[in-house]
């Protein structure tokens, strides 16, 4: 069973081709948080780059986010990219996962630069780390809750 918040989004981004649905082992998110996990914990071991800190923090919010999606039975394609992510947990969630796009953003930043300089303060990279924690404790929390679309 579906619910109605969202799935005006979601099929428009299924017709579209930026998002599309999977079954079996594929729709199943735990594995993602743990994947989450694993990443975060390499991330907060980074002491000495924190723009790589910064990155791999958001890599694993990113993992956090793909598993709510997943125990949908759906998943981002490379046309849709990391930003279909954001746009169906905005979509079904509100402002639940809003912290997720702000990472985006700023991950963009990075790796993107316009602005010679612009790299990440360990402090920066720190608080990176506490919002991806947040998000994969979210995700976690909310699996059981989620079914197929």
């Amino acid at each position: 069973m579906r619910w109605s918040q969202g799935e005006a989004v979601v099929e428009r981004l299924l017709a579209e081709g930026r998002l599309q649905k999977v079954t079996g082992s594929a729709a199943d998110g735990t594995d993602w948080v743990e994947r989450a996990r694993r990443t975060l914990r390499t991330a907060h071991g980074i002491t000495d780059d924190p723009d790589s800190a910064f990155i791999l923090a958001y890599d694993a919010a990113r993992h956090a986010c793909t598993a709510v999606l997943a125990h949908q039975g759906l998943r981002p394609t490379t046309a849709g990219g990391h930003y279909v992510v954001e746009e169906v947990l905005r979509a079904q969630f509100g402002h639940a996962f809003r912290d997720f796009g702000a990472l985006r953003r700023r991950r963009n930043e990075i790796e993107y630069p316009v602005r010679p300089g612009d790299d990440v303060a360990q402090d920066e990279a720190e608080a990176a780390t506490t919002t991806a924690d947040k998000l994969i404790e979210a995700a976690r929390k909310l699996l059981p809750s989620l079914s197929l679309y």
